[in-house]
C-alpha cells in the first residue's frame, strides 16, 4: 500500500477565506467518461499532484476538490478515488469517503489501499463487522502486512467487547446515578487522605460547590492532576440534579443587558477552552453560556473538558447550559477516547456515570429575545410574538417535514442513546447541504437537509434561524441557507491538524448576533485520542 498517497506529517496552511459547507457526493463511475485522451490523464496526475500537497499542508477542503477535478478529467485511476477518499475522512465525511473507496474498488479489485480506506471508514462509522470484512481482502493481497493484522485483531476485539457488554446487559438495571450513590451512602468512594488539591466545601453531610474551588480545580488540571474519584462524582451528580429536571428543549430568554454566548465542539480539547473562556468570560447574571455539544472524545483532555463545564452547570445552572452532542454517546465513547480516558483517570465506575449522566442532557435550546429586533432587515421570520429567537442543535433538522417544537420538547431521551434513526438521531447528527431537498449523509449516519427545508421548518416554528455545530469550518464558523443556518464550531486546529480558527456567537436580548474567531493554544505534548487502546488510534484520526 505505497503507492502514491497524501502525506499528512506537514504543518497547516493559512486559512481560506471561506469553506464550502462539503464536498459535493461522488459521481458514481458508470456516469463518468471512460475514454480518457493522454492530455487529459496529464492534467489529472497534475491535479492530483496539487491535490497532494494541499492535503500534507492539511488544507483538507483544498485537497478534496483538486481530487475532484483530477477525478473529472480522468475518472479510469483508482489511485485518486481512493487519495479523494483520504481526504474526505479527514473531512469527517466517511459516507462521501466509503463511495470513492468502493470506487476504486471497483476500477482496481486489487487495489489493498482501496479496502483499507473503506475499512476505516467502516470503523469510523461504527460498522465494525463491514470493517473486519476489508480488513481481510487486504490480507488476502497483502498477507504479511502486520499493522493490518494488528488492526483487524483490534477490530475483532471490539466487537467482542461490544456482544459482551450487551450480554451482560440487565434489563430494569438501576442507573449508574442510584449506584453511585448507594456506593457514597455506603462510605466506599471516600476522598483520599492523601490528596492535597483543591477541596469541595462539607458541611452538614453534603458537599456543596463555589466559584473558588472551580478557579482552583481548573489551575490544578492545567498542572496535570487529577481530582478524587468522589469529587468527580458529586460534580457530575450535582450537574445532573439539573439537567434532570430539564426538558428535551431548554428554552432561554435573553432578558434586556443578557447575553448569551454559543460554543460549538470542544472535542476535549482543555486549553483551546480555557483561552475561549478568557474571551467569554465566565457564566453570570448577565451573561449566559451554551456548549453546543461534543465536549468530549478526540481530544485527550476531555475528562478537564466535561467536568470544568458540569462544575459550571452545578454552580450557575441558570446560567450555563449544555446541549448533547453525538459524542456524548457510548458508541461514540468507546471509539473515539473518552471511554478510555475516563477509565484510566477514574475508573470504570466513574465511565458507566458519564455514560448515564449523557443521556440526561437536553437535546437543543431555543434562546429567545425579549424585545423587538431593531430592524427587520431582510425580513425575518419572528416568533409568534414577534421576536427572534434561534433554535440551537447539534446536529440539524429532520427527515421529515412538519416537527415541531412541542414534538421535540416531548422527546424521551433520559436512559436512551441516539441511534441510527429517529428524532434523537437527526438532531444530533444531519447536516446542512447546498441543494435543496433532502440528500444521503455524507458521513454514512442520519441526513443531509437543503435550504428549503430550513426555510420551511423556521417559518413553521417562528424561529428565527438555526446554530449547529457538528463539523469544521475553517473560519470557525459559517452563515449559510439564505442566513436561516449558522454552523460554528469552536476546537482550534482540530486534532492538532485541520488548520481552522475557532468561534462562539453572541446573542443579545433583540436577537442579535456577533461572531468572534480564536486561534489555537499550545498544550502538553499528548497526541490526541491518546486513551485508544490496540491499535485503533491510527485508524481513528
Amino acid at each position: 500500500m505505497s503507492d502514491s498517497e497524501p502525506s499528512s506529517a506537514l504543518s497547516s496552511p493559512a486559512l481560506s477565506a471561506s469553506t464550502p459547507p462539503s464536498s459535493v457526493p461522488s459521481p458514481q463511475l458508470q456516469a463518468l467518461s471512460i475514454e480518457v485522451s493522454a492530455e487529459d490523464k496529464a492534467a489529472a496526475a497534475a491535479l492530483k499532484t496539487e491535490a497532494n500537497k494541499a492535503f500534507s499542508g492539511h488544507d483538507f477542503p483544498k485537497a478534496a476538490r483538486l481530487y475532484t477535478e483530477a477525478i473529472e478529467k480522468n475518472p479510469s485511476d483508482a489511485t485518486i478515488w481512493c487519495n479523494r477518499a483520504y481526504a474526505r475522512m479527514k473531512l469527517e465525511e466517511f459516507g462521501y469517503a466509503f463511495t470513492d473507496a468502493s470506487q476504486a474498488i471497483q476500477i482496481d479489485p486489487k487495489y489493498a489501499k482501496a479496502y483499507y480506506r473503506r475499512a476505516t471508514c467502516n470503523m469510523q462509522i461504527l460498522k465494525h463487522q463491514a470493517a473486519v470484512a476489508d480488513f481481510r481482502k487486504v490480507l488476502a493481497i497483502e498477507p504479511k502486512n502486520e499493522a493490518v493484522r494488528a488492526q483487524l485483531a483490534a477490530a475483532q476485539k471490539l466487537i467482542r467487547k461490544i456482544e459482551f457488554e450487551k450480554a451482560i446487559e440487565v434489563e430494569g438495571e438501576k442507573s449508574a446515578v442510584l449506584r453511585c450513590q448507594e456506593l457514597i451512602a455506603e462510605g466506599s468512594c471516600e476522598v483520599e487522605k492523601a490528596y492535597a488539591g483543591p477541596k469541595l466545601p462539607f458541611a452538614d453531610g453534603k458537599f456543596s460547590i463555589t466559584h473558588e474551588f472551580v478557579k482552583a480545580m481548573i489551575e490544578w488540571f492545567k498542572e496535570g492532576k487529577t481530582l478524587p474519584k468522589r469529587y468527580v462524582w458529586e460534580i457530575v451528580l450535582g450537574a445532573h440534579d439539573h439537567f434532570s429536571k430539564e426538558e428535551s428543549l431548554v428554552k432561554v430568554d435573553l432578558e434586556e443587558g443578557v447575553t448569551i454566548d454559543v460554543i460549538g465542539d470542544v472535542h476535549g480539547q482543555f486549553y483551546d477552552m480555557l483561552h475561549l473562556f478568557s474571551l467569554t468570560g465566565e457564566p453570570s447574571e448577565k451573561h449566559y453560556l451554551l456548549m453546543n455539544g461534543d465536549l468530549v472524545d478526540r481530544g485527550s483532555w476531555s475528562i478537564e473538558v466535561i467536568l470544568t463545564a458540569f462544575a459550571f452547570k452545578w454552580l450557575y445552572p441558570r446560567f450555563m447550559y449544555i446541549n448533547r452532542g453525538n459524542h456524548e454517546a457510548k458508541d461514540m465513547n468507546r471509539s473515539y477516547g473518552f471511554e478510555g480516558e475516563a477509565k484510566h483517570k477514574h475508573g470504570e465506575q466513574s465511565y458507566k456515570l458519564f455514560a448515564h449522566v449523557f443521556t440526561a442532557l437536553p437535546l437543543c435550546t431555543l434562546i429567545s429575545a425579549t424585545k423587538p429586533p431593531p430592524n427587520k432587515t431582510g425580513n425575518p421570520i419572528l416568533s409568534p410574538h414577534g421576536l427572534k429567537r434561534y433554535f440551537v442543535v447539534h446536529g440539524g433538522l429532520f427527515s421529515r417535514d412538519g416537527v415541531t417544537l412541542e414534538e421535540i420538547r416531548k422527546i424521551d431521551r433520559i436512559g436512551r442513546q441516539p441511534g441510527q434513526e429517529g428524532l434523537m438521531c437527526e438532531l444530533l447528527w444531519t447536516d446542512p447541504q447546498m441543494l435543496p431537498g433532502r440528500g444521503p449523509s455524507k458521513r454514512g449516519v442520519g441526513i443531509a437537509f437543503g435550504p428549503d427545508v430550513t426555510r420551511k421548518w423556521c417559518t413553521l416554528n417562528g424561529v428565527t434561524g438555526i446554530i449547529r455545530s457538528h463539523e469544521v469550518r475553517q473560519d470557525g464558523y459559517e452563515i449559510e441557507h439564505d442566513g436561516l443556518c449558522t454552523t460554528v464550531f469552536s476546537a482550534p486546529n482540530y486534532v492538532d491538524q485541520g488548520g481552522n480558527k475557532g468561534a462562539f456567537i453572541r446573542i443579545d436580548s433583540e436577537g442579535t448576533q456577533k461572531h468572534t474567531q480564536f486561534e489555537a493554544q499550545p498544550h502538553p505534548p499528548m497526541k490526541p485520542m491518546a486513551y485508544l487502546q490496540g491499535g485503533l488510534m491510527s485508524m481513528m484520526m
